[in-house]
């Protein structure tokens, strides 16, 4: 396993002309990861490119968060996104609000070094679907804990808040 920043992947910032690549990410690897929660991905919204690249466009035009990719030799196969958590409800004062890699490119280190990318050791939340034990897991290595509160999200019935 080597570096991915390094090797056949590089980590760098999002641009706008990364909203096609990002959301073809984003869509596969929710299908991927939550296909499973839903009757039939192709026809559930939460799985749709279309709804997922307007979403990037308008995010990455109005730089809505600070977003890197996995940048590899066939395209971009990871994003991660963090933003600022403000008001009198934040627990920390950054959230992890995104991090999805292909399936592909797991254990790869891609998804480290998207994290270290984006977020570095700082504290901050993220939510997590509860029955994925391979992304809490990751999550754990890096220092995150459960801290209680629970929620949903779309097709995911189940989310828990990770903190640190």
């Amino acid at each position: 396993m080597g570096n991915p920043s390094t090797d056949a992947v590089t980590i760098r910032p999002a641009t706008t002309a990364d909203a096609e690549g990002i959301a073809r990410v984003h869509t596969t690897s929710w299908r991927e990861t939550y296909g499973r929660f839903v009757a039939d991905p192709d026809t559930d919204p939460w799985f749709d490119l279309g709804r997922r690249l307007e979403m990037w466009r308008t995010n990455l035009a109005h730089g809505t968060f600070e977003a890197v990719v996995a940048d590899g030799p066939e395209g971009i196969v990871g994003f991660a996104a963090v933003d600022a958590t403000t008001g009198p409800d934040a627990v920390r004062p950054e959230e992890l609000t995104m991090l999805y890699v292909l399936a592909r490119a797991h254990g790869d280190g891609t998804g480290q070094a998207l994290l270290d990318a984006v977020l570095g050791a700082r504290p901050a939340s993220l939510w997590v679907a509860e029955d994925n034990p391979r992304a809490r897991a990751f999550y754990q290595r890096n220092g995150f804990e459960p801290d209680g509160a629970t929620s949903s999200f779309g097709p995911i019935g189940a989310t828990v808040r990770l903190l640190r």
